[in-house]
């Protein structure tokens, strides 16, 4: 009778494989300065903090309102819309694209994840995944957007849920893993 061999993770094989986030110099100056303005208590200018994201390759429109001790990996991977808001403790962990639209919130300590491992191979390679936002989505407090996830026109991920699939245009979700749980409405 023959055995199955039976694999293991092994860290000690992780490798970034062909993954390239940019130059190392570029990577070094980002994260002193995401840590000394953008991750800080301190409320420094919504203006300084968009000049610079522009500096860093960022696409960002007008009218962006960014609170305090935000993180971004890689602000050369972000398109921000107009009219945006993004909450304390937000963190954009764009190892690949994230796409904001227009007039979107992003809520207090909110999660934007684009990478994660593959648990299936023993070396734990990366899986990466696009993040896209659109017009009007609402993002909850503590709430959870998944790689490769696209939050459709005026959606809503209720507090501390996760969204794990895409969420459909103009619907409420809510859950880990999130539900739709009925329509979004509007009144004047």
């Amino acid at each position: 009778m023959e055995t199955a061999e039976v694999l293991y993770t092994d860290l000690s094989t992780f490798t970034n494989g062909s993954y390239n986030p940019g130059k190392r110099w570029r990577i070094i100056s980002w994260y002193f300065i995401n840590y000394f303005v953008f991750n800080s208590a301190l409320p420094w200018p919504y203006q300084w903090k968009l000049r610079i994201l522009h500096s860093f390759g960022a696409q960002v429109g007008k009218g962006l309102v960014i609170k305090t001790k935000v993180r971004i990996k890689y602000p050369w991977h972000l398109t921000i819309g107009d009219h945006c808001w993004i909450g304390e403790s937000v963190w954009i962990d764009n190892l690949s694209k994230v796409t904001i639209g227009n007039n979107v919130c992003i809520s207090q300590g909110a999660m934007l994840l684009t990478g994660n491992h593959d648990y299936s191979q023993p070396n734990f390679a990366f899986r990466l995944g696009n993040i896209e936002i659109e017009d009007g989505v609402w993002i909850g407090a503590k709430s959870i957007v998944c790689p490769g996830v696209s939050c459709k026109t005026h959606a809503v991920l209720t507090v501390n849920s996760v969204a794990t699939k895409n969420l459909d245009r103009w619907s409420i979700y809510a859950g880990n893993p999130a539900r739709k749980i009925r329509d979004r409405k509007m009144h004047s």
